[in-house]
């Protein structure tokens, strides 16, 4: 890496910095994890030492990030808007980090499905958190009560539905490509 461009070059530095103290690393703790010395780390931090990519290649892997990460510039499209289904009660944004997954936030005010066959099953994963109210989470044989600010993350291939209890809930869930494509299937039959 160049010492001209020098806004990434500074941001780079920021971010080696910033990631070592997030995990509550000393330049020692750091420094033993990458095989560099210790010196030569603080001297990368502060801009006074070149930076190297093969050095970067070693610190992101000492720091469980990636280069890409490490290097990124782009921030466009910080702000993104939802896509609104009003007849389902959902707003859908997709994740761009993770093509193939999206947040909703959807609306319920129906309780769940009183009878098993129509519980859904499909391959992927699910995280949902209830932002108000109390939601019923039919998943197998179980039936879990989430409240307010309580989170819910199960595998979708066992068998699940939810549905508001006792009035209406807002419920923000994030499913991952093949829940997302499961839950689509199923809305249009």
């Amino acid at each position: 890496m160049t010492q001209g461009n020098g806004e990434l070059d500074s941001l780079v530095r920021k971010r080696i910095r910033a990631l070592r103290l997030a995990q509550g690393w000393s330049l020692e703790e750091l420094a033993g994890r990458a095989k560099v010395s210790q010196s030569t780390l603080s001297r990368i931090e502060n801009g006074q030492r070149r930076l190297a990519l093969d050095q970067l290649v070693v610190l992101a892997r000492a720091l469980d990030t990636s280069l890409d990460q490490l290097v990124e510039t782009a921030t466009d499209d910080v702000v993104s808007h939802p896509t609104i289904d009003s007849v389902r009660g959902q707003m859908r944004w997709p994740i761009k980090a993770e093509p193939g997954m999206s947040v909703i936030r959807q609306r319920m005010t129906e309780p769940p499905p009183d009878k098993p066959s129509r519980m859904r099953a499909h391959p992927g994963r699910e995280w949902l958190v209830v932002l108000s109210g109390t939601a019923i989470l039919l998943l197998g044989d179980r039936r879990l009560r989430i409240e307010t600010h309580q989170a819910a993350e199960f595998p979708t291939m066992l068998p699940h539905a939810i549905g508001a209890d006792g009035g209406p809930c807002d419920i923000l869930g994030i499913f991952d490509r093949d829940a997302r494509r499961g839950h689509q299937r199923g809305e249009k039959t």
